[in-house]
């Protein structure tokens, strides 16, 4: 399965979960909520997955840590906030840089509409 694949699970997992529990919960709820949701869809789901970072040649392992990663392709970064900032998708773009992965969602369940909620980050993809 591609990353373009995967990613039209991924929305549409986000917006189901969003419908049904609606905005303002914690994010850990949506993170266990949305893992759920990618499971029942056939996906494999890791959550908290660390994500090393090299400084003058040692890695350290518990440097950041992902909120999903969807078959080992996807890093998804979940919020419950008023308004994403540049920060936010920074982080995301961090961890696609240090992972080498091609395609992160940063999510904000905050939103009244999911669909406003949804920020397509990619590092080199291309298009299907």
């Amino acid at each position: 399965m591609t990353e373009n694949e995967i990613s039209k699970i991924i929305v549409d997992s986000a917006i189901t979960v969003h419908r049904a529990l609606g905005p303002g919960l914690l994010e850990t709820v949506y993170e266990v909520i949305l893992a759920h949701e990618l499971r029942q869809r056939g996906l494999r789901v890791d959550r908290q997955v660390s994500i090393p970072i090299k400084y003058r040649g040692v890695k350290f392992d518990e440097a950041f840590r992902a909120d999903l990663v969807v078959e080992e392709k996807v890093i998804v970064e979940l919020k419950s906030v008023e308004q994403v900032s540049e920060a936010h998708k920074k982080q995301v773009q961090t961890y696609l840089r240090l992972t080498g992965r091609k395609l992160g969602f940063l999510l904000n369940f905050g939103e009244a509409l999911m669909k406003r909620g949804i920020t397509r980050v990619v590092n080199g993809l291309k298009d299907d």
